[in-house]
């Protein structure tokens, strides 16, 4: 056979099976393959690249809704309770805002705010004495000089308003009197009823409760006025020197000033610097220190300035 030579400018064929790769290419790849076999082998230190970890499902956390203690499943308390102690009742709670916020909480079952014999009682507008004809049992007469024959509050009440009036004597600001303690149903059917005749109903309902509405038929509340050579009446009492230290002191001695310019539109009622309400002296001071005008924001109630009907 004839010897054929090669076509000129053909390319040899490749040892390797397969398309030839540019040789540019084949270069750069065996270079990159020399110099990673022969680099140093990473070591495990701090340097050294992170090994792979499988990542796992965080399990959810599960929050449980913690049952706040009811403190009247404690015997300290249901026994307070059981023996009509009021003060004990409280401090069994942890004291006066302890009590507080457990009744505002909801977590007192055992406290009524309705029990008219109960210092935490609330009578307003919107709720009214349960019976309507409550009469306190424990009535003393104040020891103070009165204005009128209405003479007589709780036993609790009267120790605690002459010590008030003798703690405002050694302090220098004059003698308290008093003017309105306990007044019955029948009283108060009176006394509204007089109010209401000679000022109208808007007026009367503004200064005046109406029957079974009265915080006075609790024997908790008074009237107090000034006294020098004589007593003064009711509606001079808060521009003298008795009034403005009775809304700074009266808190220490378990009263409160329950009707304040600021909370009328909460109770309905005109201010009455003269009408002082007992809740005792834990209450009490919570409720100065905590910074409340009206019984009903203490105890979180709605405002009641309107009678239902």
């Amino acid at each position: 056979m004839p010897f054929l030579p090669h076509p000129q400018h053909a390319a040899p064929r490749s040892p390797i099976r397969g398309p030839a790769l540019p040789i540019g290419v084949a270069v750069t790849a065996i270079g990159v393959l020399l110099s990673i076999g022969s680099g140093p082998v990473p070591s495990s230190g701090a340097d050294s690249m992170p090994v792979p970890v499988a990542v796992m499902q965080v399990p959810p956390v599960k929050v449980a809704a913690t049952t706040a203690a009811d403190p009247c499943a404690e015997s300290s308390v249901q026994q307070a309770i059981a023996n009509g102690d009021d003060a004990a009742t409280i401090a069994a709670f942890g004291g006066g805002v302890a009590f507080r916020e457990a009744v505002v909480a909801g977590n007192a079952p055992c406290i009524s705010l309705h029990d008219p014999a109960r210092l935490w009682v609330v009578v307003n507008k919107s709720s009214p004495l349960n019976p309507p004809e409550y009469e306190p049992t424990n009535l003393a007469s104040v020891p103070l000089q009165m204005t009128t024959p209405s003479g007589r509050v709780r036993t609790d009440v009267a120790a605690a308003v002459g010590e008030m009036a003798d703690a405002a004597v050694a302090a220098g600001v004059g003698r308290i009197g008093a003017n309105n303690g306990y007044r019955s149903y029948g009283l108060q059917v009176t006394t509204y009823g007089s109010h209401v005749r000679s000022q109208g109903q808007a007026e009367a309902d503004a200064g005046s409760a109406r029957p079974g509405h009265s915080e006075h038929q609790t024997g908790l509340a008074l009237d107090v006025v000034a006294c020098g050579t004589g007593c003064g009446g009711l509606d001079g009492f808060g521009a003298t020197a008795q009034s403005d230290w009775v809304a700074a002191h009266a808190w220490e001695y378990g009263f409160i000033v329950r009707y304040e310019q600021v909370g009328t539109p909460v109770t309905g009622y005109a201010p009455e610097p003269w009408h002082l309400r007992y809740v005792g002296v834990d209450l009490a001071a919570a409720y100065h220190e905590g910074g409340f005008h009206t019984l009903e924001e203490f105890f979180a109630l709605p405002a009641a300035p309107d009678y239902a009907h």
